[in-house]
């Protein structure tokens, strides 16, 4: 099992996919310049990128947490049998994502929090199982908290228009709704205290909601920061922003806000899609940023 301990909290890593995003830097950050993917090649390869594809490598996984009793969720990736017709590398998979919860000793009933740090495709998948031919929640004791400025942005009926364009079609109503109006939902705004090891604050920048879990257990401290950083490039470059941005100067404020907190506080950074180690510590270098070391986690590797 792929697990670490920080204060009185267990941290194990679950991991939905790992592999090709069929997108080149160049489209997945056309922001970023191509001389620092050239640069930075021979430690970004092959866990971060595939150089003889041109093609960005990303995990989809969850962060299991163990807090004060509670067995909680962070992130519900992609999920299985979604219609995604513009995500199509997401569309109808079948995964054994719950037989790997499972082997980490977590049946969907254990389950008492999902947290969603934002709602794109690939951070909610999992929230909802299709059974028959209607989408339940998987977790059907948790309480999944969800922010509401996300959920606002996100629902088809408030007629927002994404930088994602099309890329969350039917997102909403197969993932999101469904844990709604079965009333397992829990909206919150600004920040939210979990437990005394674990609290929610707004990170906006890569949608309006976006969020990140900060765990603070004795000495130890950590952040959980979604999409802040898709590639592990964005330690070293921390103005390069994903496509998938929807206000690109604040992601770049956060992202620069964040990274500083952790230099300054040692805290580990997990972002959701990193493969390798999963994340890192940094340091402060000028104006940018260093990793002082990696994540104690397994190296995930590719296939």
């Amino acid at each position: 099992m792929d697990e670490i301990v920080l204060g009185d909290v267990t941290i194990t890593r679950i991991t939905e996919y790992f592999g090709s995003v069929e997108m080149s830097p160049d489209v997945f950050f056309p922001d970023s310049p191509a001389e620092a993917w050239h640069e930075h090649e021979h430690w970004l390869a092959p866990d971060f990128l595939d150089p003889a594809s041109n093609v960005c490598v990303s995990a989809i996984q969850t962060w299991l947490l163990r807090s004060a009793g509670a067995t909680i969720l962070v992130d519900t990736g992609v999920g299985n049998h979604k219609e995604r017709p513009y995500s199509p590398v997401w569309s109808h998979l079948n995964t054994g994502f719950l037989d790997e919860l499972g082997r980490a000793g977590v049946r969907p009933q254990d389950v008492d929090l999902v947290i969603n740090t934002h709602l794109h495709v690939d951070h909610v998948g999992w929230n909802t199982r299709l059974d028959d031919r209607t989408w339940v929640p998987t977790f059907p004791n948790a309480t999944y908290l969800m922010p509401r400025l996300d959920f606002d942005f996100w629902n088809p009926a408030n007629g927002h228009q994404p930088n994602l364009g099309r890329g969350n079609q039917n997102v909403f109503e197969d993932s999101v709704a469904p844990v709604h109006e079965a009333g397992r939902t829990l909206l919150w705004e600004d920040s939210y205290r979990i437990d005394a090891n674990l609290t929610l604050d707004l990170a906006p920048g890569h949608t309006p909601g976006s969020s990140v879990l900060t765990l603070e257990s004795g000495t130890d401290r950590a952040l959980f920061v979604g999409d802040l950083l898709h590639t592990a490039l964005q330690f070293v470059e921390p103005d390069t922003n994903s496509c998938f941005c929807e206000d690109p100067v604040l992601a770049r404020a956060t992202r620069r806000r964040l990274l500083t907190r952790a230099a300054e506080e040692n805290a580990l950074v997990l972002p959701a899609h990193l493969g390798g180690h999963g994340g890192a510590e940094v340091v402060r270098e000028g104006d940018r940023f260093a990793i002082k070391q990696w994540a104690p986690f397994a190296r995930l590797r590719a296939e």
